[in-house]
């Protein structure tokens, strides 16, 4: 069984103790990393937002790079099985070729 660790980060000016098994503390810290600079470039975008609007809106920015992101995936994974797909069709008619 792993250890938990703790961490406390602070994103607008509130203390948040993290807690994680220790496999898993770096990807949690990093998570939080991400959520501060884009806090930070949506503030920049939008210097009068603060609160749980600037939260929202970062949120919002972040659900929609994550859509993309699975997007690009499901696109990407469809023309590699389509490679596949094709390489495999021609292994099997080079077999069949070579069996007659």
């Amino acid at each position: 069984m792993s250890q938990n660790t703790t961490r406390v980060v602070e994103i607008l000016g509130n203390d948040y103790t993290l807690r994680a098994p220790a496999e898993q503390e770096e990807a949690l810290f990093e998570a939080a990393m991400m959520l501060k600079s884009s806090l930070a470039e949506t503030k920049k975008k939008h210097p009068t937002l603060v609160g749980d609007r600037l939260l929202v809106l970062t949120a919002m920015n972040l659900c929609s790079q994550i859509l993309d992101a699975r997007k690009e995936h499901r696109e990407a994974l469809a023309q590699y099985e389509h490679k596949v797909n094709a390489t495999v069709e021609q292994l099997e008619r080079t077999v069949s070729r070579a069996a007659e």
